[in-house]
């Protein structure tokens, strides 16, 4: 008997040859008798790479990429429906003998024992079975749409995989219309943005439109946090505490500031050796601390929370705890970086000075202000805040005006960025802007997109944060094209034409301001002499 079988295999694609998915009747191969004798040779043999060029490579690449994402689509729809004929009405009912004696991970309408029958059948352990099923039953359930750009190659499965991540078991408690906001929300500039800052859009949409479940949830963690050890291998573990987003910031800041203080009194083991010294010393040897440490918290503030109808007015109510799809969402926060909700806000800046709080003993605090597509406006510490509403506006002395009392740095002629400069650069960007990268803004340079020497002003506008190895690339690597928007949106295009953009963090998608292809005239090659030492 012969049956539809998927392959991949060689085919002509616009004059030239290429890899693609074909659907053939095959006829399998007897039991225990290895691959039938008409099975394809290896795709390297009929396609040779040595024969084609770097541009035919990157298109090749691409097409491969596109390939497995439609198959990967293909693979949950199969496990979805697999996990359909394998119910839970097939398990043993409480009470009954051999019943399962508690809860476990099982997804709910699925049989307890699935996980191991897919288990043996992918030949991968059960853990990951139970994952794959949840993602599938996401993804072909309350996110078709995730699921449809998927099949269509439009979306990878590393993302597509985070937006089940996010939206799946971990949100049970949210209504569906709220989920199908939040993927509505985002899901148009996931395939622009990077895991990591996926992730983070995506939990800031859903604070944003289900503040009361935010807030929830960050109640129950704070409960149910506790100290592990997890081992790693080589003889390695990793001791994660959980904790919330604030005091992790300032542990964090403060480890890293003594590891800082021992590197540059002279010890050359690497800052994360020293970072893992350090930890140990304050829970083991706390008397060995010389001295306190300033740490410094950064809260991010929406400006629709400050105006006369936001939360922080005198008996102004707070923002409604779900907003409707097709609605504007609530106006949200961060605490280095985490989204919070609105409320989370309230209750840290109800406890700051004059509003309140206090900045940690020996540290310091600062805010950053963003409008309501996300964009950053400015960046200023509580005494700056102070001076700037006892100064007021200095054009409107009456005060009765909408003028800004602090805003973006202004640009300078000098070629360095100023001090003001810096910090609104770091607070915006967070991490290097070549797309993809990780790397802490704070370990970055600040790099002119179009060079000083070529007329690029040093100015917030023209300045990014891009880390050693990506500044030299833009600076010494031939072909590389770089892009920016007033807003921050860069874009680079690879020398074999592949073009990708990087947003600035907490900035939405809310137009065609997105630079899809380099400029018509490149800027000439820049001088290496532009850059200061190292280059």
């Amino acid at each position: 008997m012969s049956y539809p079988r998927p392959s991949v295999r060689a085919c002509s694609l616009g004059g030239g040859f290429g890899v693609g998915l074909t659907v053939a009747d095959r006829t399998p191969p007897p039991p225990g008798f290895g691959p039938p004798a008409n099975s394809p040779p290896a795709l390297a043999e009929v396609l040779p790479v040595y024969a084609r060029t770097a541009e035919e490579k990157v298109a090749e690449l691409q097409r491969v990429q596109q390939l497995e994402s439609g198959l990967a689509a293909y693979k949950l729809e199969l496990i979805a429906s697999f996990a359909a004929d394998r119910p839970a009405q097939l398990d043993r009912r409480p009470g009954q003998p051999g019943a399962a004696a508690g809860d476990d991970s099982t997804p709910d309408g699925v049989s307890e024992f699935f996980a191991d029958e897919l288990a043996l059948t992918l030949n991968c352990a059960r853990a990951s079975a139970t994952t794959l099923t949840e993602h599938a039953l996401t993804l072909t359930g309350s996110l078709r749409a995730t699921l449809e750009e998927l099949a269509q190659s439009r979306l990878d499965w590393p993302r597509a995989r985070t937006m089940a991540e996010e939206l799946g078991e971990k949100v049970g408690g949210t209504h569906p219309q709220v989920i199908a906001a939040v993927e509505a929300a985002v899901l148009p500039e996931a395939p622009s943005l990077s895991v990591r800052r996926l992730k983070d859009r995506l939990r800031q949409e859903l604070a944003a439109r289900d503040a009361a479940a935010s807030d929830r949830a960050r109640e129950d963690a704070q409960r149910a946090v506790t100290v592990r050890r997890r081992p790693v291998g080589g003889g390695v573990s990793e001791l994660i505490a959980g904790m919330p987003d604030e005091l992790a910031a300032a542990c964090q800041a403060t480890i890293d500031e003594l590891a800082w203080r021992a590197k540059k009194a002279g010890d050359d083991r690497p800052i994360g050796m020293l970072r893992v010294g350090v930890l140990a010393d304050l829970i083991q040897r706390p008397w060995l601390v010389p001295e306190p440490v300033a740490a410094h918290v950064e809260v991010q503030v929406p400006l629709r929370a400050l105006t006369p109808g936001g939360f922080l007015a005198q008996g102004s109510p707070l923002p409604p705890a779900y907003t409707r799809p097709g609605s504007v969402a609530g106006p949200t926060g961060a605490v280095a970086g985490v989204p919070i909700t609105a409320a989370h806000v309230r209750n840290l800046l109800a406890q700051f000075d004059a509003i309140g709080l206090q900045a940690p003993p020996g540290g310091s605090i600062s805010f950053s202000f963003a409008d309501d597509r996300g964009a950053l406006r400015a960046v200023a510490t509580l005494r700056e805040l102070r001076q700037a509403a006892s100064r007021g506006c200095p054009v409107h002395r009456d005060g009765a005006c909408d003028c800004a009392v602090i805003d973006r740095p202004e640009a300078t002629d000098a070629y360095a960025p100023t001090a003001a400069q810096g910090r609104f650069l770091t607070t915006r960007d967070r991490t290097c802007r070549h797309p993809g990268c990780s790397n802490r803004a704070g370990w970055a340079d600040a790099d002119h997109v179009i060079p000083y020497a070529q007329g690029g002003e040093t100015d917030c506008a023209n300045l990014c944060c891009l880390c050693r190895r990506h500044h030299r690339l833009k600076t010494f690597a031939p072909g590389w094209t770089y892009a920016m928007t007033a807003d921050g949106i860069l874009t680079v295009t690879t020398p074999a034409g592949v073009t990708r953009t990087s947003r600035p963090p907490g900035l939405h998608l809310t137009g065609p301001r997105v630079l899809t292809r380099p400029p018509d005239q490149p800027p000439a090659a820049p001088d290496p002499a532009d850059d200061p030492p190292p280059f």
